[in-house]
């Protein structure tokens, strides 16, 4: 999968409260009550174990399964918990496909509400006052922002994510990418593709 997603310096910024969570965890770890080793363990496992990989996998097979696909966007929890990746009890997954008459945007307006257990921790522009306002008001320009730029035509939907509801963001399949395999296809959707700031292309030299 790519990583090479986006992170803009006008996202960038801290929140009050990240700024009051790295404080303690600082404070805790100094005191000796925070194992510094446990934090770093945990982190790992949710960037190399429950990352982005996970959800391109499942976009990856909705794109050559008619009936995963099917099943996913009608009961999204089941579909995702089929292939191993299971979230916390209570947390609700709803899949939303694009199409190029829709575009869906995911954000969180209250917090950082974001679905771990197929994108693995959310990045630090999803938690950023200046996204989870602008791309309410102005999703095209937020769009832009991230170099992406949908024909006018294009509806554009923003949902708002919470503790109980989380939404995974199925990107349009690029042309020239049919003879692919699932695994090829999963290395070129993004993690900004599945929330929504992204676009999948087909790789260089592709059939179109």
């Amino acid at each position: 999968m790519d990583d090479h997603d986006h992170d803009h310096p006008q996202y960038s910024e801290l929140s009050e409260m990240d700024a009051r969570v790295r404080a303690l965890e600082t404070l805790l770890t100094e005191k000796g009550l925070v194992d510094r080793a446990a934090l770093d363990a945990v982190v790992e496992r949710y960037e190399k174990e429950v990352g982005p990989h996970n959800g391109a996998q499942v976009v990856a097979k909705a794109w050559t399964d008619a009936e995963y696909r099917r099943w996913l966007l009608e009961d999204a929890d089941a579909a995702i918990a089929s292939l191993g990746h299971v979230g916390r009890q209570g947390e609700h997954m709803v899949a939303l496909e694009n199409t190029p008459e829709r575009h869906n945007m995911v954000v969180c307006t209250l917090c950082s509400c974001y679905p771990w257990p197929v994108l693995g921790l959310p990045p630090v522009w999803y938690k950023s006052p200046a996204y989870r306002s602008k791309v309410v008001i102005d999703p095209r320009g937020v769009l832009a922002d991230f170099g992406v730029s949908l024909p006018e035509g294009t509806q554009i939907k923003v949902w708002d994510s919470t503790a109980e509801m989380r939404y995974l963001v199925i990107p349009v399949r690029p042309e020239g990418t049919d003879g692919m395999s699932e695994g090829q296809l999963a290395e070129l959707v993004t993690r900004d593709s599945m929330i929504g700031t992204g676009l999948v292309h087909a790789p260089s030299g592709a059939a179109r």
